[in-house]
């Protein structure tokens, strides 16, 4: 065992010397030569202090795969350490073997350690091109719920998760701790996580690390773990203590494990063990510089020194740093690991820098689906009925789940049942491995449903299960998904970086579904009332984001099922679970999906072009604007009206900017390049005009939605208060059309009487008028309409 550990400090020093050799060099990478103002790089740009803790680790976990065979898999949560983490990979060999160009020799060390954080190069973090990644860590607090979404339905794999102390103290982390409850020993993988207390964050001391040691151990087992704690700065001791503790904790997976697998009856949740590693920050580095504390301190978070290509005496202190680890031993004359080192790994895919569980597209299989088409509500006549989208919906993913009891879950803080989808409960059950009550309703530790009062931890969860080759949907209240706005970007940002590296291969889309939309929220009031996630979606690069607005239940059949086959897209539909109109038979949603946009014309009576083009994205607005048209060719019989609904929200950008986006010839066609377009839309009016600004008749388009109006009211008065209703809608016609402005009083007049008596109606009944709740689609009679005009159609998209 003693001369296995001193081979594993063996590794444990050339992967700390390669980790700072990439912070501060760009040349002389074995230190064959003094060291000399040219070899260092001019600007230093990395973190020192968590690496030497995650190589450390990465190094016992070697050992231990080597003699267990383990799958594994290793998140870092102080994603800083990616020096460390590409050390590793390289000491392995999969950098060279994705990397050609950096080979295993001095020449490939001097490629390695110029490109990190340099023009051209690398990032610092443990990125998407760090091969064993699926986790950057540049926004902390993360770790432990991508850790578990990656052991979900995964029973031969442990996932090591290092979670580091300045992590530790945010929301999303100290939430995700509850994953222990989730987690099932009979199917699922398990979760080693090791708390990594060095003490420090930028600048100042970390919670946990400065709590009594026994608050802190009451924290770990009230959150359902047995911790054990390796705590020191001799490198001796530490390998000694780490290499026991590390073997106990894997023992105790085992057993846990084993026992529930044996078991025919209802398994007892028991706590799984968790490390609490203390080691100093920066450890193996500089005791001080300049007179000024390093190791153990903050001032070892960054860059230690910042001026060793300037300043002799830094560059002296660097030297002595780096030869400190004796890199003549450590590295053959041609520049390649010594064979001791080189052979401290397991082998082929059980090299955690190699596991295909950290390039999930590997693993991904396509799901096996039903043919949406069975669950099509039948429309005897449009812009009739009152169906409750979703709900539909939820009949065919109790399907779509029942065929892919292995790698699909849907997740939803809370609210799965709430949006409508509870048909899925036929099959499956919400997973839970806490205490049960008789009298709860569908719980159970083999449950896919997977709930949890946090969204950050539903999300984290998604994007490990997603990574790691499976599929799923999250469905959430819409004005609730902002929570994760960040996770949203910081995973945008990896699938858009990954179709950039050839080795990665694409993973399954992430699916959010918005129920609960502002719309619809009249009886929580303002708090639930926010749509803006689209617009903060829509930052995103075109390439990686898509947004739906199905109006009706066949358009969100149709829609979701192609969002499922999808791959390597986040991908938002916005869909009403309240009962609405429809308006579309199944054929005739499956072409209007297609093509993503187009003309109703059932609800136009443009023969010879339009007067005024009215457009619309979302099931409300729809609406709306179809009793709009409705009053419109009752009042004002001779006005031309094109009605233009919106689906997939890409196609209204020009081709150069999205793969969905129209031609400028298609555009114009639809939209008419000099009519009035007044354009009712789901959320915050100004996104139709981003999208549209380059149009050749941008001017001329009106844009009505949401205006952070609202209250606790009506679904009707919702509308009013942010002038997105039928009247404002036809007044809006009048106002643009020139001709009517001498012809339209009386028709004006109207609509401003009616809402005027709405306002009467509601503050005095508390519901809308019976004209409004019961309306359906009844246009008066106008000129005959013909429907072959191929024309006025999008080329599919």
């Amino acid at each position: 065992m003693a001369d296995d550990l001193a081979v594993l400090d063996r590794w444990w020093r050339a992967a700390n010397y390669l980790s700072v050799g990439q912070i501060y060099l760009m040349d002389n990478p074995l230190l064959r030569e003094p060291l000399l103002p040219e070899h260092v790089k001019p600007r230093l740009l990395g973190h020192w202090g968590t690496t030497p803790g995650l190589t450390f680790i990465y190094a016992h976990l070697n050992r231990a795969i080597m003699q267990r065979g383990t799958e594994m898999l290793y998140i870092t949560g102080p994603g800083h350490g990616g020096p460390g983490m590409v050390a590793a990979s390289y000491l392995e060999g999969t950098y060279s073997e994705v990397y050609h160009d950096i080979g295993l020799d001095e020449r490939g060390l001097r490629r390695l350690f110029t490109q990190f954080s340099f023009p051209g190069g690398i990032p610092s973090h443990v990125a998407p091109e760090t091969p064993g990644s699926i986790h950057e860590g540049g926004e902390l607090g993360y770790a432990l719920s991508h850790a578990y979404g990656a052991a979900f339905d995964n029973p031969d794999l442990v996932v090591a998760a290092v979670v580091g102390d300045g992590e530790a103290e945010t929301g999303p982390l100290a939430t995700s701790w509850h994953g222990t409850k989730f987690v099932d020993p009979r199917r699922d993988g398990a979760v080693l996580p090791i708390l990594h207390l060095n003490g420090y964050k930028i600048a100042n001391p970390t919670v946990l690390a400065r709590i009594p040691e026994d608050e802190l151990l009451s924290l770990m087992r009230g959150h359902g773990h047995t911790p054990y704690v390796v705590a020191g700065s001799d490198p001796a001791q530490m390998h000694a203590d780490f290499s026991g503790t590390l073997d106990r904790c894997l023992d105790e997976i085992a057993d846990i494990q084993g026992e529930a697998r044996a078991s025919s009856g209802p398994v007892t949740r028991r706590p799984w063990p968790m490390i609490v590693l203390r080691s100093p920050k920066g450890w193996t580095g500089p005791k001080e510089v300049d007179g000024k504390r390093m190791e153990g301190f903050w001032r070892s978070h960054q860059v230690p020194f910042a001026n060793a290509r300037e300043d002799d005496a830094h560059r002296k202190v660097l030297e002595e740093w780096m030869r400190s680890y004796e890199p003549e031993s450590l590295f053959d004359e041609a520049g390649a690991p010594a064979a001791d080192i080189a052979a401290l790994h397991p082998d082929g895919t059980l090299r955690m820098s190699a596991t295909p569980h950290a390039n999930g597209g590997l693993l991904l299989h396509g799901l096996h689906m039903p043919d949406f088409r069975d669950y099509a509500v039948e429309v005897k006549e449009q812009g009739t009925g009152a169906v409750e989208a979703t709900r539909v919906l939820g009949g065919f993913l109790r399907d779509v789940m029942a065929q892919n009891m292995h790698n699909f879950r849907m997740f939803a803080p809370d609210e799965n049942s709430s949006n409508r989808l509870q048909d899925v409960m036929e099959v499956t059950n919400r997973t839970w491995n806490a205490e049960i009550e008789e009298y709860d309703d569908h719980l159970a530790p083999d449950g896919r449903i997977m709930e949890i009062l946090s969204e950050h931890t539903c999300q984290g969860w998604l994007e490990g299960y997603l990574l790691t080759g499976r599929h799923g949907l999250f469905s959430c209240y819409e004005a609730f998904i902002h929570l994760v706005d960040s996770m949203f970007n910081q995973h945008a940002k990896w699938l858009e970086t990954t179709r950039k590296i050839e080795w990665r291969r694409p993973i399954a889309s992430l699916n959010y579904l918005l129920t609960s939309h502002v719309w619809r929220q009249d009886h929580n009031g303002f708090s639930h009332q926010d749509p803006g996630f689209i617009d903060h979606v829509v930052n995103k690069k075109a390439n990686v984001v898509r947004v739906y607005l199905p109006p009706d239940a066949n358009t969100l059949l149709s829609v979701a099922d192609h969002c499922l086959r999808s791959k390597h897209y986040v991908n938002v539909i916005v869909a009403g679970k309240q009962p609405a109109l429809q308006y579309l038979s199944m054929d005739d949603a499956i072409v209007h999906c297609t093509k993503g946009l187009g003309i109703w014309e059932w609800a136009s009576n443009d023969v010879d072009g339009p007067d005024v083009v009215m457009a619309c994205a979302g099931d409300v607005p729809t609406m709306e604007t179809l009793a709009a048209v409705a009053l419109l060719r009752e009042h004002v019989p001779d006005l031309k009206i094109r009605l233009v609904n919106v689906v997939d929200l890409m196609r209204l950008q020009p081709q150069s900017e999205h793969p969905h986006g129209l031609s400028d010839a298609d555009f114009d066609a639809l939209f008419s390049a000099d009519k009035p377009v007044i354009f009712a839309y789901h959320g915050y009016p100004w996104l139709i005009h981003r999208l549209t600004y380059r149009r050749t008749n941008h001017h001329n388009i009106h844009v009505r939605g949401y205006k952070e109006e609202g209250t606790t009211t009506t679904p009707f008065d919702m509308a009013v208060m942010n002038h997105i209703d039928r009247y404002n809608l036809a007044i809006d016609v009048l106002d643009r059309v020139p001709r009517l402005a001498s012809t339209s009083a009386r028709a004006r007049e109207l609509f401003r009487n009616q809402l005027i008596r709405h306002r009467q109606y509601v503050r005095t009944h508390g519901e809308d008028l019976p004209e409004i709740r019961d309306w359906q689609w009844s246009p008066a009679p106008g000129p005959e309409v013909t429907t072959s005009s191929p024309e006025r159609n999008a080329p599919e998209g």
